[in-house]
């Protein structure tokens, strides 16, 4: 086990890293536990926090409403709640969905407003309950980043903001024991596509390339193992690790097209789990970001195809490379799979360049409707 302070954020990483704060939530006396439906449970996460909670007679409710791509509305009842009952910490357990609307609603409660306020801008987070992230994936990284996802409820706008890092974070691998084959596939993917934005993007650095460098090559060479052997716990860890780096690369560099163009589609659609919106979309945005960025795209995508050069002719050939190793590793599914065709191609462009423009701002080239367009309809 290690721990890591990166941003405000303190993380404990490895195995039974929550015994590490035995002494830190004795500390606390009212507590708001948030959570999705079933996986704090089922993970085993959820038993584990409440012994200690008990242990130390900490008063505590669990607020469990917290559902995948979650809404504005969730967040502000849940910000409700943390503010009637006085809490003093959020733990959050869960996937990005429960962390990010724990992030926000701890916000809210101490510096007000809605989230459509901290949309407009016309509210900054200014005071905040301290947060206790316990992540139950290996995608997320939102355990050590600023960013916070939220989908108002009125206009499904899908927004990305910058709101604060938890206090605390734990990263154990035993929690992602349960995540399925489907899940630990999305999951894993998500992280995938972290380091390769975050390596492209323009506002890469030599410390964002060599995380997003090590995150892909760490995935590349165990998420195809892992998918035959769903309980072994060292390839978990091993995942875990490389999400939380790329977490760390996105936090200081950025995501931009892929990330742009899927939360529109994951906004629309809250039935499309993050990862798998990322994966459909992406290997043809890596031709395109190839095309202009060659050097830094192959310096990741090398480590899945060694061969692969730094140049705009191989940009066909790194699209293939990451539609090859999804394929390897069981992903192989469509935007029609959930409902999306040829006549939602303009409502989705719409989104992209008028609802969500700023997350394509860092882009490594300019991005065009015909571009969009063209992903969308190859992915479909």
């Amino acid at each position: 086990m290690f721990t890591l302070r990166y941003g405000s954020t303190k993380l404990y990483f490895g195995v039974n890293a929550l015994s590490e704060l035995e002494e830190c939530i004795s500390c606390y006396r009212e507590v708001v536990v948030v959570t999705g439906k079933s996986s704090a449970r089922v993970s085993g996460a959820m038993g584990d926090v409440e012994k200690v909670l008990r242990n130390h007679g900490v008063n505590y409710v669990v607020y469990d409403n917290i559902s995948p791509n979650p809404w504005a509305s969730q967040v502000e009842e849940l910000a409700e709640v943390i503010w009637s009952r006085g809490a003093d910490l959020v733990v959050a357990i869960g996937g990005g969905s429960p962390i990010d609307a724990a992030k926000m609603a701890s916000v809210i409660a101490l510096s007000g407003g809605r989230v459509k306020d901290y949309v407009a801008g016309s509210r900054v987070p200014k005071r905040s309950v301290p947060l206790l992230a316990i992540n139950l994936t290996h995608g997320t990284g939102t355990e050590v980043d600023r960013y916070a996802v939220v989908t108002l409820d009125d206009t499904r706008e899908k927004h990305g903001l910058s709101v604060k890092y938890p206090e605390i974070s734990i990263d154990d691998p035993r929690y992602t024991l349960t995540l399925d084959e489907k899940q630990t596939i999305y999951t894993a993917l998500d992280a995938f596509y972290h380091s390769y934005e975050s390596a492209t993007c323009k506002s890469r650095n030599l410390f964002v390339e060599s995380l997003a460098r090590e995150a892909t090559s760490i995935i590349a060479s165990n998420l195809p193992r892992l998918v035959s052997d769903l309980k072994n716990l060292d390839l978990r860890e091993k995942l875990l690790y490389a999400s939380m780096i790329a977490g760390i690369a996105i936090d200081s560099g950025s995501t931009h097209v892929i990330h742009a163009i899927e939360h529109v589609l994951s906004g629309l659609q809250p039935k499309l789990p993050h990862g798998c919106g990322l994966a459909l979309i992406g290997p043809r945005s890596i031709y395109y970001t190839h095309k202009v960025v060659p050097e830094y795209s192959a310096y990741v995508l090398r480590t899945l195809d060694p061969t692969l050069k730094p140049i705009a002719e191989d940009a066909e050939k790194a699209q293939k490379t990451v539609e090859e190793f999804q394929h390897e590793v069981g992903f192989d599914e469509r935007l029609s799979d959930y409902g999306f065709t040829v006549k939602d191609i303009d409502l989705i462009i719409d989104y992209v360049f008028n609802k969500l423009n700023y997350l394509h701002e860092d882009s490594p080239f300019p991005l065009t409707s015909e571009i969009v367009k063209d992903i969308v309809t190859y992915s479909l």
